[in-house]
């Protein structure tokens, strides 16, 4: 992977390498020749990966973020089944090696799998210098794999009991519904109104697929020949409307647009990239599910943003974040709202 930063080191931030080491020889003797090095990849926002090398091989390490609480949040073993059914389907996903699910190894539960050569594609600075020809050619592969996802048979692949399909989207309007309540401290234009529709408009859901829950060009990594090599970050997988996916993808590429926007992601924004329409064209005609009801998800997926921003501005001023850009999510809250009442109202 492209995007490991910092210096390797023998004893990187919650990785126990010495331990990590013995359980690897114990569980599968011969994995290692020599001691282990490694470092955190960075990028992720909630779970942590590492990068990890005996000096002639590479693995990747992920495990829940250090001081978490609720194991539920974090749950390893749901990242590993999933890419574990996946692998040797038509979903690009990395091999997996290894599941420990006791805290006694590193301090939390953990897994290793393959290390997949590719880049991930964050900022348009990164995708630019490729040119519009082939930024298309990625944006389009981008869009492939999500249809290739949802054609997927859950049951075929062993996760037929991954998720509660019935009553999805009523769940997802309850769900970030409360988290908003947990987390308001000031009023915020539209945000009752885009509530009170959504929970009073909710469509049928379309046939229930394996839902990624945060599928984005950055939590890709694309091969030196524009392919999508790998889909990462599964802890939000679930069964459920496929259309979510789509919707949050549209999403975050509309906040990304936006003057306040500058902490979203904007590979998208890139010239060459498809746009918002003619991605769902081409997600329609490659999975050929009906698209119809999309604003109804759009409307869902802004709320859903809006709610995590409001939750992060709440933690920024009540003085419980660390590091930089916190600050800025409050200002993209009530664009996010707007953005899903024009949705729902188109």
């Amino acid at each position: 992977m492209t995007d490991a930063t910092g210096t390797r080191t023998a004893e990187p931030p919650g990785l126990d390498l010495a331990a990590l080491r013995a359980h690897l020889e114990s569980a599968l003797p011969g994995t290692t020749c020599g001691e282990l090095t490694g470092s955190v990849i960075a990028g992720g926002k909630s779970n942590l990966t590492y990068d990890v090398s005996d000096g002639s091989r590479h693995w990747v390490v992920r495990r829940p973020p250090l001081g978490h609480v609720l194991a539920t949040a974090h749950d390893m073993s749901r990242e590993h089944r999933v890419m574990t059914a996946l692998h040797g389907s038509q979903v690009p996903v990395p091999r997996t090696y290894l599941l420990c699910e006791s805290p006694d190894v590193i301090g939390a539960p953990f897994y290793v799998m393959e290390r997949v050569e590719g880049t991930t594609f964050r900022w348009r600075s990164q995708l630019e210098p490729l040119g519009a020809g082939r930024i298309e050619a990625i944006s389009r592969r981008l869009v492939s794999t999500l249809a290739s996802l949802h054609t997927v048979d859950p049951t075929g692949v062993g996760l037929g009991d991954f998720g509660r399909p019935d009553g999805y989207l009523e769940r997802q309007v309850r769900r970030w519904g409360r988290q908003l309540d947990a987390s308001r401290s000031r009023d915020l234009a539209g945000v009752d109104e885009l509530r009170r529709l959504l929970e009073s408009t909710v469509p049928p859901s379309g046939e229930a697929a394996l839902v990624h829950g945060d599928f984005r060009l950055d939590n890709t990594l694309v091969n030196d020949q524009d392919n999508i090599v790998a889909l990462l970050d599964w802890e939000m997988a679930t069964l459920g409307d496929p259309l979510a996916d789509l919707a949050l993808m549209l999403a975050y590429d509309r906040l990304a647009r936006h003057p306040e926007g500058d902490g979203i992601a904007d590979a998208s924004t890139a010239a060459g990239y498809l746009g918002a329409s003619e991605v769902v064209d081409l997600y329609a005609g490659l999975s050929g599910r009906d698209v119809s009801r999309i604003g109804f998800h759009l409307g869902l997926a802004f709320f859903k943003l809006a709610v995590i921003l409001e939750g992060i501005h709440f933690r920024f001023i009540s003085g419980r974040t660390v590091g930089d850009g916190f600050n800025r999510a409050g200002a993209l809250v009530e664009p996010a709202l707007a953005a899903g009442l024009e949705s729902l109202k188109e």
